[in-house]
């Protein structure tokens, strides 16, 4: 079995362009819409990525309490206008990759997902910004088209107990976090990831 290969404070910064390049186009558009097959709109579901901010908080004061940093509340931002949402998630998403990328191998930090390295953050990260990024753009209608290496990457971190399936790692994301069928597989009905250090060999 090949080596694997870890997710890096590049890989954050490469999914914050991704979803930044599909969407921005689509300012204009109505983010009323549902975001997919999600409750929330478009508009709060950009909202909701903004929280990759709370994953490098956790990361920076290297938190071991049981629950979330808390972090000023957010304003409300129903009038705010789609390229000023896309600004928060774009500085949340630059700040975890600069807290990972600044931090040691050794640092761990509580997450629901079990006590997360930097590359478990990280990670959790790229998860939450790709599938996310995805579910505005299918509102949208945009065209969204991940990278496949980084894809690769972020499965084998965060799902490494679910095995592929396939040869497209985006495909085999969607269907762990719930948003599609890959053929031989049950429906997944909640997203798994696992947080905690894994090996790279």
């Amino acid at each position: 079995m090949p080596r694997r290969l870890p997710v890096t404070a590049d890989d954050v910064d490469r999914v914050v362009d991704v979803v930044l390049q599909c969407l921005r186009p689509g300012t204009n558009l109505d983010w009323t819409v549902p975001a997919g097959s999600l409750e929330l709109t478009c508009r709060q579901t950009v909202e909701h990525m903004q929280g990759l901010l709370v994953y490098a908080g956790q990361l920076a004061i290297r938190k071991q309490e049981a629950r979330y940093v808390r972090l000023f509340p957010r304003p409300t931002t129903d009038t705010m206008p789609p390229s000023e949402l896309l600004e928060g998630f774009e500085a949340a998403g630059r700040l975890l990759a600069m807290v990972v990328r600044g931090s040691p191998p050794e640092v761990r930090a509580w997450s629901p997902r079990g006590c997360a390295d930097p590359e478990g953050y990280a990670g959790a990260g790229c998860v939450e910004a790709l599938v996310h990024g995805w579910d505005v753009a299918t509102g949208l209608r945009l065209s969204y088209d991940p990278p496949r290496d980084v894809c690769a990457r972020v499965l084998a971190r965060m799902f490494p107990d679910l095995g592929a399936g396939t040869d497209d790692p985006w495909a085999a994301i969607l269907w762990a976090t719930g948003r599609a069928d890959l053929p031989g597989q049950p429906t997944q009905t909640e997203w798994r990831w696992d947080a905690t250090p894994q090996p790279l060999d």
